[in-house]
């Protein structure tokens, strides 16, 4: 009896995680359709999902990954992915996303601030950060 080995040829690990995210379906610069849905596992060449609603097999999409680690302990980040749409499931609605720039912004503090307390250039959370230069956390 010959035994298959399945060996997954992908270039980039896949970490299941389920993290709430926000799509938005682009066409040029023309956002055609926004929606909601869960990640199911994600590496830093993309993204496979599930959404609210079934996507197109192909296009491109823009994806805001509310990301489980805060910056410096009190502001939220979101990972934000865009790229192509390389597959999607009829059944289950997910679909798999191939990334083609990704990176960190900020998504507000969660924690106040001490009354009186001022905010420096150490202490100020930065807008944008590039994800090369802050690590996936996976």
């Amino acid at each position: 009896m010959l035994q298959e080995h399945v060996v997954d040829q992908r270039a980039n690990g896949r970490y299941p995680i389920a993290l709430e995210m926000q799509y938005k379906l682009l066409r040029g610069d023309r956002v055609i359709q926004v929606g909601s849905g869960k990640t199911l596992n994600i590496s830093s060449g993309g993204v496979l999902f599930e959404t609210d609603k079934l996507l197109p097999p192909t296009g491109l999409v823009e994806l805001a990954i509310q990301w489980p680690f805060l910056l410096r302990k009190v502001c939220g980040l979101k990972l934000v992915m865009r790229g192509r749409i390389v597959r999607r499931d009829y059944h289950t609605k997910a679909t798999a996303v191939r990334a083609q720039s990704h990176e960190f912004r900020t998504a507000g503090v969660r924690a106040a601030l001490t009354e009186g307390a001022r905010t420096t250039p150490a202490t100020a959370p930065a807008k944008v950060m590039a994800a090369s230069s802050l690590s996936l956390g996976v």
